[in-house]
């Protein structure tokens, strides 16, 4: 799985700048696990896309301003979250399993079948 940092398709202008999310990555036999860190990120503005081999992941923040009040004072003024991940052929991009709890994505990528270690038995005869 590796890293880009832009995506060619995509809803927003490529040029539209956007947060960096973090992201872990940990790999077992049976597949990969990320967990991405969206905080202000509603489910409803958070959207996961693969294309090809291509992995988007993609969450609009929503701040919660009081009512008829403006931030004098920002450290985050982008309004949004993009990452993108290409998975090798050996993942399984159609049983993609997501949860999101708590500002924090967690993708289950299982490996296929065919790329999964097997036991062999051994038959004495």
């Amino acid at each position: 799985m590796n890293d880009r940092q832009e995506v060619t398709k995509s809803e927003r202008p490529a040029d539209t700048p956007a947060l960096l999310p973090r992201v872990d990555v940990f790999e077992d036999s049976a597949g990969i696990t990320l967990l991405a860190d969206l905080p202000g990120v509603p489910k409803d503005k958070l959207a996961l896309r693969v294309e090809g081999d291509t992995l988007q992941i993609e969450g609009e923040i929503a701040p919660q301003t009081p009512e008829n009040m403006e931030a004098v004072y920002a450290e985050v003024r982008l309004s949004r979250y993009l990452r993108a991940f290409t998975l090798s052929a050996e993942l399984d991009n159609s049983a993609i399993n997501a949860r999101f709890n708590d500002g924090v994505l967690t993708l289950r990528i299982p490996k296929h079948v065919h790329a999964q270690p097997r036991k062999i038995e051994v038959k004495v005869a």
